[in-house]
């Protein structure tokens, strides 16, 4: 059984105060540096999508939702569901 510690906490979002790209925040492996800051940066955005990664393989899931939102930033539109399905490989159950 998977502790709460093995999954990874994340937020996609769109800026809205500065470029109007896709973004992504890690929340739980944020430090006390930048805690504050991405977090306000997150919460002044527009929320796309949230969710947990497995901490298992999360360089893979992080490198996938990279891409995603290279797609998003270049002008494709996905839905929430559309990304849930595209890393659901990477999710805890």
């Amino acid at each position: 059984m998977p502790f709460e510690s093995d999954k990874i906490m994340f937020e996609i979002y769109r800026e809205t105060t500065y470029t109007g790209k896709y973004r992504v925040v890690y929340f739980t492996e944020l430090q006390d540096h930048n805690k504050e800051t991405e977090i306000s940066r997150a919460m002044a955005g527009e929320h796309f999508y949230d969710g947990f990664i497995r901490a298992y393989r999360k360089d893979q899931a992080k490198e996938l939702i990279e891409q995603i939102l290279t797609r998003m930033n270049e002008g494709e539109k996905l839905t929430p569901e559309q990304v849930e399905n595209e890393i659901k490989a990477f999710t805890p159950t």
